[in-house]
């Protein structure tokens, strides 16, 4: 019943953060705090834990002299994403 979930999309914040890399190319570390409404040490352990699973990936670059961190969705992390949604909704449709 439950085949097919994905361990790592079962927390509510590593969902919202592939849901918002899902329907975006990059989004900014800032982005993420402000719309999810985690603290800084939150987020970063959540993106580690993303990180080391290669379903997201870490881009660091300046503007002007201001250090920006953004991330993107892999192929992989896509992939597992959709998976996951899927055995989600298939979960809800055996429930009728």
């Amino acid at each position: 019943m439950i085949e097919g979930l994905n361990k790592q999309f079962e927390n509510r914040i590593r969902l919202g953060i592939m849901a918002l890399l899902m329907v975006n190319d990059r989004v900014e570390f800032l982005t993420f705090k402000e719309e999810l409404g985690l603290s800084d040490g939150n987020l970063a352990s959540h993106m580690t834990a993303l990180e080391k699973h290669e379903y997201i990936e870490v881009l660091k670059d300046f503007v002007g002299k201001k250090p920006r961190t953004r991330y993107s969705a892999t192929k992989l992390g896509r992939k597992a994403f959709q998976e996951h949604i899927v055995a989600l909704e298939n979960l809800l449709k055996n429930m009728k």
